[in-house]
């Protein structure tokens, strides 16, 4: 696999100069982030959000971004949403949300699906659209109420039995929970390994929570709730993640049954739990921001994506993160902290070892096996998540990336401020 990839890398001259100038310095035109929030993340069908539709979740991130930077709505030109289940992309819901917030209808909307990745696609579509001089401000954020979409739902129900008669098209619709076990058993990832990853991951997330570490990301959001037994509905104000477990330890994910195959070693232990959320990112030029007067949290540097075998589509990660540091002129060991979305421990124990990469700078504050993993939000909570984190910890560079639907990766370099 790593031969066939940079067989195809090695076909392209990369040119990647202008990149390189632009880590460690500043420039009035660095694309920047402004602002990066999100609501929390909460358990589908179970948890605050489970009567909130999307719409409502994304209009709250909307709402705040325009709270918190007090920015003139007019001057806000276009918005990409990441967002994968709903009909139609969730553009018309997506594009309503906004107006409801308070943007003009001068703003255009889109939203973008690359699985997985779509809320990190929608902030790079953005950034790139500022970077051009398309537009001067925009908006990435990313949604999901798998509450309202997960399900049958997310996959064709008629499909082509000419085109999925090819291997690797079939492989397409394997379910992701097949797809971690293939790559434990391809790459020799054990039960114990995903058990311990797992179980760190909500360790470090309960101790991020106690210590109030997520709350310069999250906004309270208030939404309307019914109780499952009674029906009654009430008003309720959400600002944590219900999701982390505070109390775990190794000896209960061990009790864990496999969850998708018989024999298998991947449990709902170890595979993010299916949940609701919403992210959003305000981004402009540096000179833009000064000219406002508004503080900066940050810089997009650049983004890559990579594409690998659908069966092990989780090995993305491993591929998309080398990509971007080449053309970045970095290295693994340049990265101060790797935001790796935590789809399920078999395929991040993967990555994380095949590059080498420092156990205590991936996922610092737990990841999505603990927080959460809304599809087409994740991308864009976790820019909110790198930056809020490089900047309590006085870092400077992080790396956001995830494995994708489809056989797919894609990873960011951001440096804060």
């Amino acid at each position: 696999m790593a031969q066939r990839v940079q067989q195809i890398v090695g076909h392209f001259t990369l040119s990647h100069n202008h990149a390189v100038a632009r880590v460690g310095q500043k420039s009035p035109e660095d694309v920047v982030v402004v602002v990066a929030v999100r609501t929390p993340m909460t358990k589908s069908k179970k948890g605050c959000f489970k009567d909130t539709l999307p719409e409502e979740l994304l209009a709250a991130v909307f709402k705040a971004v325009l709270d918190k930077s007090k920015i003139d709505p007019n001057l806000i030109q276009d918005i990409a949403v990441g967002n994968v289940l709903p009909p139609g992309g969730g553009a018309t819901v997506a594009r309503a949300a906004a107006l409801y917030a308070g943007i003009p209808d001068t703003c255009a909307l889109n939203t973008v699906n690359r699985q997985c990745s779509s809320g990190l696609q929608a902030v790079a579509q953005i950034a790139h659209e500022i970077a051009l001089d398309q537009i001067e401000i925009g908006i990435g954020a990313g949604v999901e109420s798998m509450t309202f979409g997960y399900g049958a739902g997310a996959m064709p129900s008629d499909i082509s039995e000419e085109v999925f008669s090819h291997q690797p098209s079939a492989d397409c619709l394997l379910p992701m929970g097949i797809i971690s076990e293939n790559v434990a058993e391809d790459f020799g990832i054990t039960r114990e390994q995903q058990d311990a990853f797992a179980c760190e991951s909500h360790k470090k997330a309960a101790a991020a929570q106690a210590a109030g570490l997520f709350k310069d990301e999250i906004i309270p959001v208030e939404a309307k709730w019914a109780d499952p037994k009674s029906g009654e509905e009430k008003t309720v104000t959400i600002s944590e993640d219900d999701g982390i477990r505070k109390e775990t330890t190794i000896e209960g994910f061990a009790k864990l049954k496999p969850a998708f195959k018989k024999g298998g070693s991947t449990t709902a232990g170890s595979s993010s739990h299916v949940s609701d959320g919403a992210a959003a990112v305000l981004l402009m030029k540096r000179k833009t921001a000064e000219k406002l007067g508004l503080p900066i949290l940050g810089k997009f540097i650049r983004a890559s994506v990579v594409g690998v075998p659908p069966r092990i589509n989780g090995i993305g990660p491993a591929y998309a993160i080398p990509e971007v540091l080449k053309r970045t002129g970095l290295g693994i060991n340049d990265i101060d902290i790797y935001e790796i979305n935590e789809a399920f421990a078999s395929q991040v124990v993967y990555c994380v070892k095949k590059l080498g990469i420092d156990k205590k700078k991936v996922n610092p504050k737990g990841g999505a096996i603990a927080i959460g993993h809304p599809l087409g939000c994740t991308g864009a909570r976790q820019v909110s998540t790198l930056l809020y984190e490089l900047r309590r910890t006085k870092k400077k560079l992080g790396v956001i990336s995830m494995c994708v639907g489809g056989g797919m990766g894609m990873a960011a370099v951001l440096e804060a401020e």
